[in-house]
């Protein structure tokens, strides 16, 4: 391994980690996206109960995201099987997290299960980088 290919794997340095980020949250926006979309025809459309919407959109988005995220922002080519795993875990707290803003602000107080699940993205995404750059791809 050169010292370019392992200083692209395992950015040490904080632009290292900035790049990343960036990247991140470029894929994220496809994860968005297609997370939305799918939540939005689920939920409006077919009228199917907003926790259980959002979990499908939302596992959707996640197999995007972990494809996208090993190819071009953590270049990981190894353990895939056992990297998904754990990124899918990392995603679950995504659903929980959301799922839990639904149950307080949605059925809780009324607000539109829409909104609540834009409102939720940004702190979702946080916190899934957190733990996708420490624990599934480390």
């Amino acid at each position: 391994m050169t010292e370019t290919t392992a200083r692209i794997q395992a950015p040490s340095s904080s632009s290292g980690t900035m790049r990343q980020l960036v990247r991140y949250t470029l894929i994220g926006g496809s994860g968005v996206t297609l997370d939305l979309v799918v939540f939005l025809l689920l939920h409006n459309w077919a009228g199917m109960d907003e926790q259980f919407a959002n979990a499908l959109s939302t596992t959707l988005a996640i197999t995007n995201n972990f494809v996208l995220n090993a190819r071009f922002t953590f270049e990981a080519r190894d353990r895939l099987f056992i990297r998904f795993l754990r990124f899918y875990a990392v995603g679950l707290t995504g659903i929980a997290l959301t799922n839990l803003l639904f149950l307080a602000f949605t059925d809780g107080l009324g607000i539109d299960a829409n909104i609540i699940k834009v409102a939720s993205m940004p702190l979702v995404l946080a916190l899934q980088f957190v733990l996708n750059k420490k624990w599934s791809f480390a």
